[in-house]
Parts: C-alpha cells; structure tokens; sequence
C-alpha cells in the first residue's frame, strides 16, 4: 500500500471475518487512511479513489472522507470495518472512529443499502448471463443469506454482527445452487427476509446523528494539513 504512517484503521475482512473461508480462500483486508489535507485545497487534488493492495493480499482502502460518506450511507462493505473484533493497525482517529460508528445509523438507509446489496448477489445467480462456475454461485448464495441476516440484526438491534453464527446453513445454501439452477431456494430466503423487514421493529434512528461526525472530520483534517514528511521538514528549518 505504500506509507502507512496515514493509516487509521486497517483489519481483516471477508469470508475470514465472517467464518465462511474455506481452504482455498483469500485473507482480505480493509482499511481507512488520511490524504494531508494541504494536497486536498489546490487547483489539482487527488482523486481520492480507493488505493488498494498489501503485499500479496487483496486490500482495499478509503480515504476517510470517502470512508464516511459510504458509511453515511450505511454502505456494507464501508461499514463492517468498524465491526470488528480486532485490528492489524489503528491509530487514536481510528478507535474514535468505532466509537462513533452507531452515529452512521439510520433504519430506512440499513434496509435500502444491506437489502439491496443481497438482492444484487441473489440476482447474479439468476441474471441472463452465461452462469458462472459452481464455486461462484454457491459464494453469491452465501453472501446474499449473509447480508440479509447481517442487515437484519443491524436494523432490529442496532449492532452489525461479522461472524455468522451458524456457517453449516451458508455453505449448505451454497452447495443446494449446484442443483438449484433457478436459485429457488435463495429465492425464498430473499422473501422471506423481506417479510421480516416489513414487520420489524427498527432499534435504528430515522436520521443519521452527522454533528460528531462531522466535528470528528474536522479534527483529523486540521491534523492532517501537511504530510509526515513536510512536517518533518518544517522541523528541521527551525
């Protein structure tokens, strides 16, 4: 990834997180770092995209202001990184960062982002494409039941659980698409989950709580003016 003196945050997600790896699984991780704020103010700023890579790893990482507003958005993917159990690195930013992280929350958001991003896996199975490879299907059946129940508990108890309770049922899901060309059976867990997000009760707030979030971004930015290396020179002209 290059420097990591401008990483916050940085942990292992994916199937390893959600205890769905199997032998021939990637370890994946996920991380938000800061670009110095001096490179954001002029005529030709960064263009702030995903930087990823680590080492042979696959790695994604945000620049925190891209960070939060996947997070505002309650973007899955975005947001289970301040889920987790543990870190490879954090920072004092970082661990605030997790310690704001129900401020993201807000219920119809949940719903739209966890929902629809099981519903785009689910549709991956039955699209009008060629179908993929058995492997392929079963891992896009196992991730729509895991979004689903993820976004479930998020929206009924306003925690984000990572690691699935149960694997036997995802990987028994998975291995039924072998013979399940039509995706019926993930089909029924989409309505079925889609019944008890009609019927739920929400522990979520209707509105995102953005003032702490937005004083947080504020503080890290004002840190953050000048890179490591032209705060290091400042010091040495004094």
């Amino acid at each position: 990834m290059g420097h990591t003196h401008d990483l916050l945050l940085e942990g292992v997600v994916g199937s390893t997180a959600y205890g769905l790896a199997g032998p021939t699984s990637d370890i994946d991780y996920a991380g938000i770092y800061v670009e110095p704020t001096r490179n954001l103010l002029g005529l030709h700023p960064p263009a702030r995209q995903t930087r990823q890579g680590r080492g042979g790893a696959d790695a994604t990482y945000h620049e925190i202001g891209k960070a939060m507003r996947l997070m505002l958005s309650c973007n899955p993917t975005a947001t289970e990184i301040l889920w987790l159990d543990d870190y490879t690195a954090d920072s004092a930013f970082g661990r605030e960062l997790v310690e704001l992280r129900t401020c993201f929350l807000s219920a119809d958001r949940v719903r739209e982002a966890f929902f629809g991003y099981a519903t785009s896996q689910f549709c991956r199975l039955t699209g009008p494409r060629p179908q993929a490879p058995a492997a392929r299907r079963a891992k896009h059946a196992r991730h729509t039941l895991r979004l689903l129940w993820q976004g479930y508990e998020l929206y009924t108890t306003g925690r984000l659980p990572i690691r699935v309770p149960d694997p036997a049922r995802y990987h028994a899901l998975g291995a039924a698409i072998e013979t399940d060309p039509g995706a019926e059976a993930v089909h029924r867990v989409v309505a079925d989950y889609e019944h008890r997000f009609d019927t739920a009760v929400t522990a979520l707030p209707q509105a995102p709580d953005e003032a702490p979030l937005d004083d947080f971004l504020h503080r890290v930015r004002r840190a953050h003016l000048d890179s490591p290396e032209a705060t290091a020179r400042k010091g040495l002209a004094l």
